[in-house]
């Protein structure tokens, strides 16, 4: 959703920072750097320079938090995306995709809205005019997910699954919803294109979460509060890349949120240039051609459209 834009190798460092991390569980801490659109906090943790994708995970952006004062809000007009699926989850607030195929649908939280590229999508996402009636918050995660080589070609889609169609596990101080893929023993509806793991857990303070390593790559995003690991204390904004294998635990310092996610290792590294995501330089050529010269298909009802960058 974000429009920052995304180019070449070298500009993958301007977005977080990493370190080594003292705790044997964690391979690397990534840092995200807040920055502001216009009152509007986002925080980029991937692709970072020490890390370009955690499973198929190839972009994380933490959006907000924020109130929109009565009158605004969001306005990301409409934009291209190929060879990835989107993912938006929401803490708080509400977002209304539009797209391409005719797709209108308002996100809340704990919903997904998850948006198959593919060949050629174009979305827009807004704050509807009855939410900017009144002042309205907005917190959430958006990612990117790559999909495998056999699959960057395919069909765009869209779908969304309400959080009641979502599984979710409570007990002892925990609530943990599986936002897509699969994780204790629960799988999410959201059909995806490769083995992964997706999940939000709320913890009350003292809580303790297990972190299994059915994964081959995982990461733990601490999006509120502080967790400690092994002694360890990590506080929020901090993209916690684990080390293959080992099983942990989280305990929760503060009441907390963190999000779990990771999967199988893509299929080899990709190329990422502004909304574009491809194992082939020259596909994202074409779409920046077909996208400077007009050939995606447009959103019904919208005219404007952000312009390809220079």
């Amino acid at each position: 959703m974000t429009q920052f834009t995304i180019r070449a190798d070298a500009s993958l460092r301007e977005g977080a920072d990493a370190e080594d991390s003292p705790n044997p569980a964690v391979e690397t801490i990534i840092v995200p750097r807040a920055r502001d659109l216009g009152g509007f906090e986002v925080r980029r943790a991937l692709p970072s320079a020490r890390r370009q994708m955690i499973g198929p995970f190839i972009f994380w952006d933490q959006m907000g938090p924020a109130v929109f004062k009565a009158g605004t809000g969001i306005d990301v007009r409409p934009h291209p995306h190929i060879g990835l699926a989107t993912l938006t989850y929401l803490f708080e607030g509400q977002i209304l995709h539009r797209d391409s195929l005719g797709s209108i649908q308002a996100i809340d939280p704990g919903e997904v809205n998850w948006m198959t590229a593919g060949r050629g999508i174009v979305h827009s996402e807004r704050t509807a005019p009855e939410v900017r009636l009144s002042d309205a918050p907005l917190f959430g995660i958006q990612s990117w997910i790559a999909l495998p080589e056999r699959d960057e070609e395919t069909d765009p889609g869209f779908a969304h699954h309400a959080a009641a169609a979502l599984p979710t596990l409570e007990a002892e101080g925990k609530r943990v919803r599986i936002i897509a893929g699969s994780l204790y023993g629960e799988t999410a509806p959201v059909k995806t294109f490769s083995e992964m793991v997706y999940a939000d857990a709320a913890l009350e303070p003292g809580a303790s979460l297990p972190v299994p390593a059915e994964h081959v790559e995982r990461a733990i995003y601490v999006a509120q509060g502080a967790i400690a690991i092994a002694g360890d204390r990590f506080e929020a904004g901090r993209l916690l890349v684990l080390r293959t294998g080992d099983a942990l635990t989280v305990t929760a310092e503060t009441a907390a949120r963190v999000l779990i996610f990771g999967g199988e290792p893509m299929d080899g590294p990709r190329h990422i240039w502004w909304n574009f995501v491809s194992k082939s330089r020259d596909r994202i050529e074409q779409a920046k051609a077909d996208w400077r010269a007009g050939r995606f298909e447009a959103v019904p009802g919208e005219t404007e459209f952000i312009p390809l960058p220079p």
